[in-house]
């Protein structure tokens, strides 16, 4: 059975970072193929992975609303245009989403995408799909349960407060949720008194566990700064320890 995987959040905490780090994570662990899906309109995922995109599904929607080419309906044309869109390396593949629609409805596009994403589904072990702080994405993508659910947050009240109402969203969204966690990101060291208050608050209220704090990394900086894929960053620096450490734990 494919596993589902996402990260939600405000924007800016770092559920790319983390995504990227779990792909590392997955990969090393030999848990493959896995189909990685950048929801989030400003995307770079691809970036941290070391991987150039082509064509992203919100191209292939825009399409959809045109005339189709001779001999070949929308569900074939939309199956064939995803497949283009897949960027392949070893052990996963990308699938990136792009611009949100633009004016005019889209619902039937969307319909054929959430039927080609049910095919290809059954290829991979886990489809990890990095959100941005809204969960359209998933709705539009027919997946209606997630199996791990990280919800990332920054050391800010607002992080914090943001990532408790994501978790408050999955019910009225009719998403179920096996297992969830709360990430928070950059964290100083040590945490302040103040910022485990407000983890601890939204821990308790939310039906949200602390997954973990991650440390900020120069090491991270370094490596995106450098152009350098996150793939390529060795179990032994901190924060890729302590990421692996908490992916050991609530994936297990």
């Amino acid at each position: 059975m494919t596993k589902i995987i996402a990260m939600a959040g405000k924007g800016g905490v770092g559920k790319t970072t983390i995504s990227a780090l779990l792909i590392n994570y997955l990969l090393a662990k030999g848990q493959t193929p896995i189909l990685a899906v950048d929801a989030d309109a400003n995307a770079n995922l691809n970036e941290l992975l070391g991987l150039t995109v082509g064509l992203t599904i919100g191209q292939v929607r825009k399409e959809l609303k045109g005339d189709m080419p001779p001999n070949i309906t929308r569900d074939q044309y939309m199956e064939m245009k995803v497949h283009q869109a897949l960027v392949e390396a070893k052990g996963f593949d990308l699938l990136t989403m792009g611009q949100p629609d633009g004016p005019g409805c889209y619902c039937a596009a969307n319909q054929h995408l959430a039927m080609t994403m049910d095919h290809l589904a059954g290829n991979y072990r886990y489809i990890l799909v990095d959100n941005e702080a809204g969960m359209e994405h998933l709705s539009r993508m027919n997946l209606r349960t997630i199996d791990y659910f990280f919800v990332i947050s920054d050391p800010s009240a607002r992080g914090i407060l943001t990532a408790k109402r994501i978790a408050e969203l999955t019910g009225p969204l009719r998403i179920e949720v096996k297992k969830q966690c709360l990430v928070v990101n950059r964290v100083p060291e040590p945490a302040s008194p103040e910022l485990m208050a407000r983890i601890n608050e939204a821990v308790s209220s939310a039906d949200l566990p602390l997954g973990g704090l991650l440390p900020a990394s120069p090491e991270l900086v370094d490596q995106e700064l450098a152009g350098r894929s996150y793939l390529k960053l060795d179990a032994s620096v901190p924060v890729v320890a302590k990421a692996f450490a908490i992916f050991d734990q609530f994936l297990n």
